[in-house]
């Protein structure tokens, strides 16, 4: 972003994690409270990163694997004889999917469980924010008036 800029910036999706990674305004006066919830959201999307990557990355590895076994037990190739990728029809692929699912089911619930306290605790962070810089106005309405 340029340095002039006050505002967060926003990037185009990560390859890996399809996230749009976010560059965070850091503003020449930031209190020590304004700075932990920057870093609160620095960490909880650090954290989506992560965890969209890894899995986004076994989610592929994993169909990759289980088309290529479902074509080897049919006795076809991954491509055909013009070098088009073979496919499996809609209901093969469910049988995918809903297996990936239910194997991930763990992980997702504790990747939910821990998504909710972080933004609990940013969703906090900002009302703290929020309430002093309203107290800071108040009194500096009340000194000029």
């Amino acid at each position: 972003p340029p340095a002039h800029s006050r505002s967060d910036w926003i990037g185009p999706p990560d390859k890996h994690s399809n996230l749009r990674p976010v560059i965070f305004y850091v503003p020449p006066e930031e209190s020590p409270l304004e700075r932990r919830l920057r870093e609160a959201r620095q960490e909880a999307q650090a954290c989506d990163q992560r965890f969209w990557a890894r899995h986004n990355r076994a989610f592929h590895q994993e169909k990759e694997e289980f088309i290529y076994s479902r074509l080897k037990a049919k006795g076809l190739q991954m491509r055909d004889e013009t070098g088009k990728k073979a496919t499996l029809n809609a209901e093969e692929m469910a049988d995918f999917y809903k297996d990936f699912l239910s194997k991930n089911f763990i992980k997702h619930m504790q990747y939910n469980r821990d998504w909710y306290k972080r933004n609990f605790t940013i969703t906090f962070l900002m009302g703290q924010v929020a309430l002093v810089k309203a107290l800071r106005w108040l009194r500096w309405k009340k000194k000029n008036v």
